[in-house]
C-alpha cells in the first residue's frame, strides 16, 4: 500500500465506501464527518454492507468534524454535497500542502472551478506548478448511509475515473490512482476530464430528473415506453447543451446510457432519495445547470427545465 495520506472530506455513502475501501487495505486515511455518523465511526468503527459480496468492518477508524486536527496530506477525496462545496473547499485549507491533490467525486460539472475558486492554484514552487488543486472525477457506485456507521453498497460498479483539468496525466494522479487500486478500487485516469464528467452528467441528469419526479426507480423508467422515450430526450437535452460548450461527446453516447439504463440493478438517483426524505437537494446543479447552461449558449431544455421547475420549491428540504 502507498505511503500516501488521504483525507475524506464528507463520509456519506460514497466517502465512506470509498475510506473504508482504503481503510481496510492499510492506507492512512481519515474521515471528515459530523453528527450521529461520525460518533458511530469514532464509537463502533465502519460497517460496509457489500453488494455481492462479504460485508466487512473497519473497527479503528481516524475521524474528526475538525480539519485542523489533520494537518496536510497528499491527497482529498471530495465528496459532499454540491451545495456544500464552498464551505467544505474552505475546510480544506489545513489540509493543504504544496503537492496537495483534491479529487473531487461529487455530481454534476462545475465543481472543480467552484473548489479552485476557493484554494486556487498551487504554489509556483510545488513540484508540479501551475496545476489546479482540483481534479475531476466521477464514481460509478450507489452508496448510502443506512445507519450512522453504516454504509450499504447498491450496485455492482464501484469504479472511480478522475483526470487532470488540463489533460496531462500527471504524477501525482498517477500515485493516487495506484493507492487506490491496491485498495480493491477500480480506478482510471483520464486526459480528457471535460469529457468524462459530462457523459456521466448526460446519464445522472436523466436519472436523477425521472426517478425524483415519478418516485419510481431505473427498473420502472426502462420498461415504460413515454417514460423510456423522456429518458432519452433527457439525455438529448444534456448532450446538445454539451457540445454547445464545446465539449467534446461520443457520437454514440446516448445509446451506450441506454445500454447502462438496461443491464444495470435498478436504482433510484440520490436526488430522488433526498427528496423523499425531506432533505436539501442538488437539483440546482442537475437539472437546473442543464436549465441554466442550456440558457446561456441558446439551446432550449424543456424536460430539464420543467424537472427543475418542479423540484424549486423542495430545494431546501423539510423544515
Amino acid at each position: 500500500m502507498s505511503e500516501m495520506r488521504i483525507a475524506i472530506m464528507g463520509a456519506g455513502g460514497i466517502g465512506a465506501y470509498y475510506g473504508a475501501c482504503l481503510a481496510r487495505a492499510g492506507a492512512d486515511v481519515v474521515f471528515i464527518a459530523r453528527g450521529a455518523h461520525l460518533d458511530a465511526m469514532r464509537n463502533n468503527g465502519l460497517r460496509v454492507q457489500e453488494f455481492g459480496g462479504a460485508d466487512f468492518t473497519v473497527d479503528s477508524v481516524n475521524a474528526t468534524d475538525d480539519p485542523a486536527e489533520i494537518g496536510p496530506v497528499d491527497a482529498v477525496l471530495f465528496c459532499v454535497k454540491m451545495y456544500d462545496t464552498i464551505h467544505a473547499a474552505e475546510l480544506c485549507k489545513p489540509l493543504m500542502g504544496n503537492n496537495t491533490m483534491v479529487v473531487t467525486l461529487q455530481n454534476g460539472v462545475e465543481s472543480v472551478d467552484m473548489i479552485n475558486s476557493v484554494l486556487g492554484a498551487e504554489p509556483s514552487t510545488g513540484p508540479a506548478p501551475g496545476l489546479g488543486q482540483a481534479l475531476g472525477g466521477a464514481a460509478y457506485i450507489s452508496a448510502t448511509i443506512v445507519e450512522p456507521g453504516v454504509v450499504k453498497r447498491n450496485n455492482q460498479m464501484a469504479k472511480i475515473e478522475f483526470g487532470e483539468p488540463d489533460g496531462t496525466i500527471s504524477r501525482r494522479a498517477t500515485a493516487f490512482a495506484k493507492t487506490l487500486k491496491d485498495a480493491g478500487i477500480e480506478t482510471a485516469v483520464t486526459p480528457a476530464m471535460q469529457t468524462m464528467l459530462w457523459s456521466k452528467f448526460v446519464l445522472l441528469t436523466a436519472n436523477s430528473g425521472m426517478t425524483s419526479l415519478s418516485g419510481e426507480d431505473t427498473g420502472v423508467v426502462r420498461a415504460d415506453p413515454v417514460m423510456r422515450a423522456v429518458y432519452r430526450d433527457a439525455m438529448r437535452e444534456s448532450v446538445a447543451v454539451g457540445r454547445a460548450m464545446d465539449v467534446y461527446l461520443p457520437d454514440d453516447i446516448i445509446e451506450r446510457s441506454m445500454d447502462w439504463l438496461d443491464s444495470s440493478a435498478p436504482i433510484k438517483a440520490s436526488l430522488a432519495v433526498d427528496l423523499e426524505r425531506g432533505r436539501r437537494l442538488e437539483v440546482e446543479w442537475l437539472s437546473g445547470a442543464v436549465h441554466r447552461l442550456g440558457a446561456q449558449v441558446g439551446v432550449p431544455t424543456p424536460i430539464h427545465s420543467t424537472v427543475y421547475a418542479a423540484l424549486r420549491p423542495h430545494v431546501n428540504g423539510k423544515a
